[in-house]
């Protein structure tokens, strides 16, 4: 097939692939809804039909067969596309909408469980308007009353598709309307906010609370999609973990909030002073409810040097710093497994600090997160290789030294001199001191940090909500797994941007986003797990029988960047990624083996045997054995499509036939939140592609270490997050030309270069990483002798031309605390800011004029946002509930009030109200059900009866020359 044809059949199979992030079924198949079924559903992909899940008990029996089988079918789909290349860029977004029921006599809302009778009418309507050039393309969600909407065919890497995205978005919105009834409202907001609130009168219909599916004290299992698979999840999440999932998020203390009223020193609104925010520690509340039960949890301020979760386990993993004492001896080699050397050209040098941890089964030996070994020690014991250091100690460098820091925030005295056994005794002593500070139970501490909470128990709080996403087909596999690991860093930036969930069960939360609570509400980890003591007894049939520690849910940010950069001569991105990457990785060391024996680089098997630490948790009778591993890929899917990270990476899927459309490697940026209005939605969406750009053009990069991006989370669920937050961010996203290892002082990079006019700093201080000293190792790497200057090729520099993995310093110093507006509109002169950036990719690429007009009302929109001149729908929401004539300052959202707010959004999203406080001056044009669908200019004749009644309806409009006639009389007057 033609690569141009490809465009317009792709979006229907990448869409089914990569739309339904709250429920596995169609991520993990594409769905057909049979039309001849009745009372059964039917799932089809090629001639695999399926449609009754195992019972729970039944289904254990197979999970080791699929998780066996699902690896199997990764390495075959590898081997058959990992040198699939040259794809452009496609790209997709998916906007989830809630349908609600109004009572406006009693001004009361309901969920509206029609859902899969407006999806089927939409498509059929679809089919019937295919000639279109836009369309839709309609899919069900987890919930009952929920429906999902795409673009029938994909965006293309052309500027003028920007416009399309607003456009596709109010299309979707208009088509939806011409299916609501007349007391239905189908408006963008994250979470319905009496969700849990009403008892058995939340929708209509009714539905009784409980059931044995969710055995709920607040939902019934009537509420959610009728299809089996869902209920299926629901049931074998509670009971994979042995208990129902347990919610818990802090709850607003207003002024008469009764649930604080015996909570003394407390100031109302606040909880962490003005200097910092509530942290959130979602998935790691197990000794809040052992201590204080579901009412409440205990949380954390964003000011804390570090950050532990609930039970003391630090976020970072130990650290070594390398020292090979012997004569000659400069490091050491990277081992792929024990006793395997790998002859990589960038091995740990004495004085390196790595990041790993040992390994119970492989005793000597620390496993890195870049996926390679290192020995501890020598064969006979008399030399040690790795020195167990500090959690905060950092690389060995002469710039470090000279500042006196040994973080990257904070500065010492100005002490010089090497590694010596003063400062081997100092790093001593810090390790010792964190070992204690994590032993203790500090309960008076804890005592001050218990807050109440609002209680959810059932997988529906969290997959009942909508969000917006957006995938990506890369060039190649390599570009896939780049992206994966920028976006990444990303996520929770965009999700503090896009906060829009501060309501939850009628009650106000102390948050903003929905994140932590789809990761608790889908959190299967048994007690073991979790790192907690007791729970039922090893269990043979699910993975790690149940005891290995996982550190995260299903549902969590990344916890391993994935590109494995490009070996070339003299240029390695193992020892960055190392370095990036410190935090636990719990990996299937069997799995990670086959992987590697299969031929499968380090880190992408050390992704792919990380996600399969978890259990598949639907299995379909009749589609375990008999799916072919070497052309299918069902048994992968449902455990890749149910690890519902930040980021998803998504391999090219089976083609079943000649016709099947062409797709490629992908990567799903899955963190935002909905917003109100389509304008807002296409903002966003634009901006995250163009960032994509931007990073690709202009060879940057953004890691930072993920116990960061895990902390950025964290911070991210803050009240107000996108104003008062602060986020760890990399302050120098270019290749170092000339500087210090990163601290700042003589810094210089492309982007200072050009803020200062052109001219690099005159730095006489020459460091490990100094451009002199890289030069001249390069040099002497290669046999040619020293080198004063840099190599250009085609206006590019050497590290441009090897970024990310060019040596820019020591990588721990590569980061800083930035606000929302710095990140966005530039720190310094050193930082340029994400949005104009932006703005210098559009102007690289002599964007038109319509399409650059309509960018920069997006960004615009989006600086006025990080700069906090506008507010997120968040603060919106909460602010209208709070001057609610029914509200009583009691944290508690009532009928009136949800009422007024969901027709508020409503009116919003639909241009039917100002909102200044969230758009400013952007004005939504109103949309209307009656241009759903293009008109055809039909030529069949009507009668005159009709012609008649048409002409008496124009008879008495003015002329156009009377009309300008009356206007002009209107001016002078």
């Amino acid at each position: 097939m033609p690569r141009r044809a490809r465009r317009y059949t792709f979006y229907g199979m990448l869409t089914n692939n990569l739309t339904f992030r709250c429920w596995p079924l169609i991520s993990l198949l594409l769905a057909v809804w049979s039309p001849s079924a009745t009372s059964a559903f039917t799932l089809q992909m090629g001639l695999l039909k399926v449609g009754v899940p195992q019972p729970w008990e039944k289904s254990k029996k197979n999970l080791n067969y699929v998780r066996e089988a699902g690896v199997r079918q990764f390495i075959s789909t590898y081997e058959r596309v990992k040198d699939l290349r040259g794809d452009e860029l496609l790209w997709g977004d998916e906007v989830e909408y809630g349908i609600f029921v109004l009572d406006e006599e009693n001004k009361k809302i309901r969920l509206s469980l029609r859902a899969k009778e407006i999806m089927d009418n939409l498509n059929k309507n679809e089919v019937i308007h295919s000639y279109e050039a836009e369309g839709c393309n309609w899919v069900p969600e987890y919930g009952g009353w929920m429906i999902e909407a795409t673009p029938s065919r994909p965006y293309t890497g052309y500027s003028t598709d920007l416009l399309r995205v607003e456009r596709n978005m109010r299309l979707r919105r208009k088509r939806l309307l011409t299916e609501l009834k007349d007391n239905e409202i189908a408006p963008t907001v994250a979470a319905f906010p009496l969700l849990g609130a009403l008892g058995d009168d939340g929708s209509l219909p009714p539905v009784r609370v409980g059931g044995p599916v969710t055995e709920s004290e607040y939902i019934g299992d009537g509420i959610i999609n009728p299809h089996p698979r869902f209920a299926a999840l629901s049931a074998n999440i509670r009971k994979r973990r042995g208990e129902k999932v347990n919610i818990r998020v802090p709850l607003f203390h207003d002024k008469h909030t009764p649930e604080y009223a015996n909570l003394t020193g407390l100031t109302p609104s606040s909880c962490c002073g003005d200097e910092s925010m509530l942290l959130w520690r979602f998935g790691k509340g197990d000794l809040s409810k052992e201590k204080y039960g579901n009412g409440h949890v205990i949380v954390g301020c964003s000011n804390s040097s570090r950050e532990f979760n609930d039970h003391g386990d630090p976020i970072t993993l130990q650290k070594w710093r390398v020292d090979v004492d012997c004569e000659g001896c400069l490091g050491l080699f990277y081992r792929s497994a024990p006793g395997v050397i790998v002859a990589d050209a960038d091995w740990p040098r004495n004085g390196d600090v790595v990041v790993g941890t040992e390994v119970s089964d492989m005793p000597g030996y620390v496993r890195l997160q870049n996926g390679y070994y290192l020995p501890i020690a020598s064969d006979d014991g008399k030399i040690t290789f790795l020195h167990e250091v500090s959690t905060t100690t950092h690389a060995n460098n002469k710039q470090n030294k000279a500042l006196g820091s040994e973080t990257p925030l904070f500065r010492g005295g100005s002490q010089r001199g090497s590694i010596d056994a003063t400062t081997t005794q100092l790093s001593d002593l810090k390790l010792e001191l964190e070992k204690a500070v994590s032993s203790l139970s500090n309960d008076e501490a804890q005592a001050f940090n218990v807050r109440p909470a609002i209680h959810m128990d059932a997988m529906a709080f969290g997959m009942g909500m909508c969000c917006l996403q957006i995938t990506f087909q890369a060039t190649d596999m390599d570009e896939s797994r780049f992206l994966f690991d920028q976006l990444a860093v990303m996520a929770p930036i965009m999700m503090a941007l896009t906060a829009s969930t501060p309501v939850l069960r009628g009650r106000i939360a102390d948050t903003d986003a929905r994140w932590g609570i789809i990761s608790e509400c889908v959190d299967d980890r048994r007690p073991a797990e979790r790192g907690r003591e007791g729970g039922p007894e090893p269990d043979p049939e699910v993975a790690g029988k149940g005891y290995r520690r996982l550190y995260k849910s299903r549902y969590d940010s990344i916890s391993t960047y994935l590109f494995q950069g490009k070996t070339e001569e003299n240029h390695m991105s193992n020892r960055i990624l190392n370095m990036y990457n410190d935090i636990p990785v719990p990996i299937d060391e069997d799995k990670y083996e086959q992987l590697r024996n299969a031929g499968i680089d380090p880190l992408l098997s050390q992704h792919i045997a990380h996600i399969f630490v978890r259990d598949p948790l639907v299995i379909f009778e009749g589609a375990v054995e008999e799916v072919d591993d070497e052309t299918q890929t069902e048994h992968f899917e449902s455990i890749q499509s149910t690890n519902w990270q930040s980021v998803r990476w998504k391999p090219p899927p089976p083609r079943t036939g000649p016709n099947d459309p062409h797709i490629g490697w992908r990567t799903e940026f899955r963190s935002m939140e909905i917003q109100l209005t389509d304008f807002e939605n296409a903002a966003f969406t634009t901006f995250i592609t163009l960032l994509t750009r931007v990073i690709l053009t202009f060879d940057l990069n953004l890691y930072i270490p993920l116990s960061r991006v895990d902390a950025n989370m964290q911070r991210a669920h803050g009240r107000n997050a996108v104003v008062k937050g602060k986020f760890f961010f990399r302050r120098h996203m270019a290749p170092l030309e000339k500087g210090d290892d990163g601290f700042g002082e003589t810094y210089s990079s492309m982007f200072s270069t050009s803020v200062n006019g052109g001219k690099k700093g005159d730095s006489k201080m020459t460091t490990l990483y100094s451009e002199s000293n890289l030069a001249g190792m390069d040099s002497r790497r290669n046999g040619s002798g020293d080198s004063d200057s840099e190599m250009f090729e085609e206006g590019v520099s050497e590290k441009r031309r090897v970024a990310p993995n060019a040596s820019g310093g020591a990588e721990e110093n590569s980061y800083e605390e930035m606000t929302m507006a710095e990140i966005m509109t530039g720190k310094g002169d050193y930082f340029p800011g994400l949005i104009p950036l932006v703005y210098a990719y559009l102007d690289h690429i002599q964007c038109d004029s319509l399409t650059m007009e309509r960018m920069t009302s997006y960004l615009d929109f989006i600086e006025k946002r990080a700069t906090g001149q506008l507010i997120t729908p968040a603060t919106w929401i909460r602010n209208f509930i709070r001057d609610h004539e029914d509200y009583k300052f009691d944290s508690v959202v009532s009928d009136s009030i949800a009422y007024d707010l969901m027709v508020a959004c409503k009116e919003i999203g639909e241009g039917k109200r100002a909102c200044p406080e969230v758009l400013g001056n952007v004005e939504i044009k109103p949309i209307s059900a009656g241009d759903a669908y293009v008109k055809k200019l039909d030529s069949k004749r009507v009668n005159n009866g009709y012609i008649s009644s048409l002409l008496e309806r124009y008879s008495a409009r003015k002329t156009f020359g009377a009309t300008q006639a009356d206007e002009a009389v209107e001016y002078q007057i």
